[in-house]
């Protein structure tokens, strides 16, 4: 997997509403889901319920030995202090990333009840 460059950020910047998610193997509610998104700009985070920010910090990319990695950094909000791993793909306007929750990177975009995997699928908002 060849390093992350400076198209992958640009590419990744924006507002992106969630499609589906999954927790451990359990759908996310759709309610929940339709009110949730998340926004990417010049290394920072920000995730948005219902209009109001929930959680917030900064990313980092890199690569694994098959996937694009995102690293995020927790700075305000439930996550203020974790480092979270994640895999990503990208593909017009769908991103799918795969966090490990745990503070373990992900190998790949699965859940099951044992792990402590977030699976996301996002649509880009229009501006």
């Amino acid at each position: 997997m060849k390093p992350e460059t400076d198209s992958d950020h640009a590419a990744l910047q924006g507002r992106w509403a969630i499609v589906k998610a999954e927790l451990a193997g359990e759908a996310m509610p759709r309610l929940v889901a339709e009110k949730t998104e998340i926004e990417l700009s010049a290394g920072t985070y920000v995730v948005r319920f219902d209009g109001q920010i929930a959680d917030r910090g900064t990313y980092l990319l890199g690569a694994t030995r098959v996937h694009r990695g995102l690293t995020l950094i927790g700075v305000e909000g439930p996550n203020a202090g974790r480092t979270i791993p994640a895999i990503y793909q990208l593909v017009g306007d769908r991103l799918r990333v795969c966090y490990g929750i745990d503070g373990q990177a992900p190998d790949s975009f699965v859940t099951t009840p044992e792990s402590s995997l977030y699976l996301v699928t996002y649509r880009r908002k229009t501006p």
